[in-house]
């Protein structure tokens, strides 16, 4: 879940600190900086872009069909009691819904409902979504206690995938969805707190920078003509950064994120770093 404030325009993003990624070379794990947060005021997009939101919204709407699809066997498992293929289909169920936060997450309280961590619950807060059933299967190691999670979990995605038709999809979305779900990489996933008690926390890192890589791929025509120089520096970056990441692969899927040495950790963070400077550029975009 994107925990990050999200302003409302986004002309001046600025980026990522790098800062945090040094200090990680002797001490344990830490949140970079986020991207800033751009001004209160700015100008209407100047340039026709809806031909790049359509089809944005067309990819989040199959990532949606899939995320049914592979919450649909995840909660069956669950409900039939089978813990080790509960456990198997977990971590591949969430990389649709990491991709798709930048429109996932404006359904209200349908996010926090889904993917709110245990961390993140206020007083009184009922608890429910993956992180829920997460905690379950790997602490208790059984599939008792999660029917009734996986039922909400399995309405809610059902809920969002209903409501997707209706959700506003700007340009301005795009470009602080993309900053959005690198922060989270950068905050949550680099820490090891998204995916607490499976450590599945490589497959939300994939799949955020994937979101990001997604909205970036559907701009670059336009960014091409505006500012080529920016293309070239965030293909390299991208590329650099599911370089590192392939190299934490296991079959099919990646290495616990407790696999990981702190060297390892701090070239990630490195990474991510670099990508961020160049990807809060690409609300030039809009002017």
């Amino acid at each position: 879940m994107i925990r990050i404030s999200r302003p409302a325009l986004l002309t001046a993003l600025l980026a990522l600190s790098v800062t945090a990624c040094s200090q990680q070379a002797t001490e344990a794990p830490q949140a970079a900086a986020p991207a800033a947060e751009a001004p209160a005021a700015a100008p209407a997009t100047a340039v026709d872009l809806s031909a790049e939101t359509a089809a944005y919204k067309t990819w989040v709407e199959a990532q949606m069909d899939d995320l049914l699809k592979a919450t649909q066997a995840f909660t069956a498992a669950l409900k039939a009691g089978k813990l080790a293929e509960a456990k198997k289909h977990y971590a591949p169920a969430r990389l649709f819904y990491e991709r798709s936060e930048p429109i996932a997450e404006s359904f209200g309280d349908l996010d926090p409902r889904i993917d709110n961590r245990e961390a993140d619950l206020q007083k009184d807060e009922v608890w429910s979504g993956f992180h829920a059933i997460e905690k379950i299967l790997w602490t208790k190691n059984t599939t008792k206690g999660t029917e009734a999670l996986a039922d909400k979990l399995l309405n809610d995605i059902k809920e969002l995938r209903a409501k997707l038709p209706t959700a506003e999809v700007t340009p301005e979305l795009m470009v602080q969805g993309a900053v959005d779900l690198l922060n989270e990489v950068s905050t949550s996933k680099i820490t090891g707190e998204e995916e607490i008690f499976s450590h599945t926390d490589l497959f939300d890192f994939k799949a955020n920078i994937e979101g990001a890589e997604k909205i970036f791929e559907i701009f670059t025509p336009a960014l091409q003509k505006k500012q080529p120089q920016l293309v070239t520096s965030l293909t390299e970056r991208f590329k650099a950064v599911n370089t590192l990441l392939d190299k934490h692969r296991d079959g099919g899927g990646y290495q616990l994120y407790t696999a990981l040495s702190k060297d390892e950790i701090k070239a990630l963070a490195e990474a991510v770093n670099k990508l961020g400077e160049p990807l809060a550029q690409m609300g030039v975009i809009l002017q």
